[in-house]
């Protein structure tokens, strides 16, 4: 009797340890490599240096560091930005021209495990956000930068990262949110009908085992709980055409906040090429928030 409870909890045991792994597995984003740099985007030489950042446990951040020009007033604002999952800081290159001309300073970083970033046995989104603490952490000692004014944008995870570190300290004065989801309970649903994994008999158990691997759960760190405890001011941006997070998201978080605004555009969840026509946008949204007193800062009109 007790030989065979013995290897039936063994049974037990070795079945949850290949569950573990096999999550682990998918909650690893693919690396994708840098296939674009700062030439050719019309930086003045000198203007852009690669930096190594201490991030958590140990690991080291890889990233971009776009100084300001040299007519802007010094010590400048500073955006830090964050990639999406599976993807990288090169691929948010598009954002950082028309920021550097209105005079801030540009962070780009990988998060790790992605681009040039040091590897970790997982990603997630929290992890994202300790990596956004990192680097405005780093951003703060720089002697050319304003540390009071510093702001964040993300996209898609990166965005839900974003919202996530601002609700949890006050040291940025705006959040530019691209192509947010509303809450990743939904978004893993998704995933897993996408993959034909039978949500009662396994999804359950996959999305249960995930939150206690992430440490958080999904409730808690969701972008509908986080968005409506920001204190500062946030611009959501979402395309109409978006089919990987549905603009109804954007929608029903702006119900959340009224510190929020939403801005659509013609596009999908890439939304690199979309933003071009509403740069100007962008850039005048975050600079009234760090122009602004930072207890004081109010939303942008979109």
């Amino acid at each position: 009797m007790i030989v065979e409870a013995t290897a039936a909890a063994g049974g037990v045991w070795a079945l949850r340890s290949l569950a573990h792994r096999a999550i682990l597995r998918g909650l690893r984003a693919p690396r994708l490599r840098h296939m674009q740099g700062p030439a050719g985007l019309g930086f003045a030489p000198g203007t852009v240096r690669e930096v190594r950042i201490p991030g958590p446990r140990g690991r080291q951040l890889f990233g971009w560091l776009v100084s300001p020009p040299p007519a802007a007033p010094q010590p400048a604002p500073a955006v830090l930005v964050m990639h999406g999952w599976g993807a990288n800081a090169a691929t948010m290159w598009p954002v950082a021209p028309p920021l550097h001309a209105a005079g801030f300073a540009v962070l780009l970083i990988d998060a790790r495990g992605h681009g040039r970033s040091d590897d970790e046995a997982f990603t997630s989104m929290p992890r994202f956000a300790e990596d956004i603490a990192a680097g405005l952490g780093w951003l703060r000692e720089q002697p050319a930068i304003a540390a009071g004014r510093l702001a964040l944008l993300g996209h898609s995870v990166g965005a839900a990262a974003a919202l996530l570190h601002a609700s949890r300290h006050d040291d940025v004065r705006a959040v530019v949110s691209l192509a947010a989801f509303a809450h990743p309970r939904e978004v893993m649903r998704r995933m897993l009908a996408e993959k034909r994994v039978p949500y009662p008999l396994m999804g359950w158990y996959v999305l249960r085992h995930v939150q206690r691997v992430i440490g958080a759960s999904f409730d808690e760190i969701a972008p509908l709980a986080t968005l409506a405890r920001l204190r500062c001011p946030v611009l959501l941006v979402h395309g109409r055409a978006d089919t990987t997070v549905p603009v109804g998201d954007a929608r029903r978080l702006l119900a959340t906040s009224g510190r929020a605004s939403l801005l659509l555009v013609d596009g999908d969840h890439d939304l690199r090429d979309a933003l071009a026509p509403h740069a100007d946008t962008l850039v005048d949204f975050l600079r009234a928030a760090c122009a602004a007193p930072a207890a004081t800062t109010t939303p942008a009109e979109a």
